[in-house]
């Protein structure tokens, strides 16, 4: 499907979009943060942080891309976006297994990734995107 079709864009479709533009926002502000304090700041080990802050930057880009791709309903799209959500339950686990303060957001980066699951595995996204029997 194109961004030229008629339809109007699902509500799951955009909750979804913005789901994943949200996570490639936060990945890419946790990316400045720790480039920035590597660079100015007094880290343990600046070389770490520095390749830490490139590193959240250039992981950032995948949601982002996802986010967009999903906006323009691109089929290519749902793939990276799942895979994002999934990859993202795993420090969402680890912040869960943790103490203290870490735990709530645990829970909130668990709920924030099962939300992108739900939405991106839903019918009615996939016949938007035009993935499926459905869409067909």
């Amino acid at each position: 499907m194109s961004s030229d079709d008629p339809t109007p864009r699902p509500t799951r479709l955009t909750a979804a979009a913005a789901v994943c533009a949200a996570e490639g926002l936060a990945l890419v502000a946790g990316g400045l943060y720790m480039l920035v304090m590597g660079l100015f700041g007094d880290p343990g080990d600046s070389v770490s942080a520095e390749t830490g802050g490139v590193t959240l930057l250039v992981l950032g880009v995948i949601p982002l891309a996802a986010a967009r791709g999903l906006w323009f309903r691109r089929s290519w799209s749902r793939g990276p976006a799942i895979i994002t959500q999934l990859i993202a339950l795993i420090p969402a686990w680890t912040l869960l297994r943790a103490s203290g303060s870490l735990i709530p957001l645990g829970i909130v980066l668990a709920a924030v990734a099962v939300t992108g699951l739900v939405l991106l595995v839903n019918p009615t996204t996939a016949k938007a995107l035009g993935i499926g029997a459905q869409a067909r």
